[in-house]
């Protein structure tokens, strides 16, 4: 299915860790390759998705890479219909989602079977006053399969 992404990632002076996912590599879930943030001298790399199926495991890369600072480290995803970016860091040697204040990440619940792509919820402003904001799933109805 048809669904932009961007993933951003946010690392001090990481250009070596970083080199192996800017290059293509078809043995990876996901597909595609990181490119340089140009001119920025601190590290930065980026990321575009086109279907939801490319980004799958991309986390799970980046968690396994040797960080000389983990704790530096952020990664930024925007799915096309979230409101912003959500911020993911390590803890605890995980790349987990962090709360930004004045948003929510809502999720459906889990497709029927797993010919279906899972799904990383939506990042909604819960600060603007939207009326519209979906109820939200509870947790153990919600697909267990990570979406990035």
């Amino acid at each position: 299915m048809s669904r932009m992404a961007q993933v951003l990632v946010l690392a001090r002076y990481e250009d070596e860790v970083m080199e192996p996912l800017t290059r293509d590599d078809e043995s990876r879930t996901w597909r595609g390759r990181f490119e340089q943030i140009p001119g920025w001298f601190i590290g930065g790399w980026y990321i575009e998705f086109f279907r939801e199926r490319q980004r799958v495991g991309i986390l799970k890369d980046l968690e396994a890479l040797p960080w000389n600072q983990p704790e530096c480290v952020q990664v930024m995803l925007h799915d096309e219909d979230d409101d912003c970016f959500g911020l993911w860091m390590f803890r605890e040697g995980k790349l987990v989602e962090l709360p930004v204040p004045g948003t929510e990440r809502f999720h459906t619940p889990a497709p029927p079977t797993q010919e279906y792509a899972p799904s990383p919820g939506h990042l909604f402003r819960t600060d603007v006053g939207h009326a519209w904001l979906p109820e939200q799933t509870p947790e153990e109805l919600r697909d267990p399969r990570p979406a990035w």
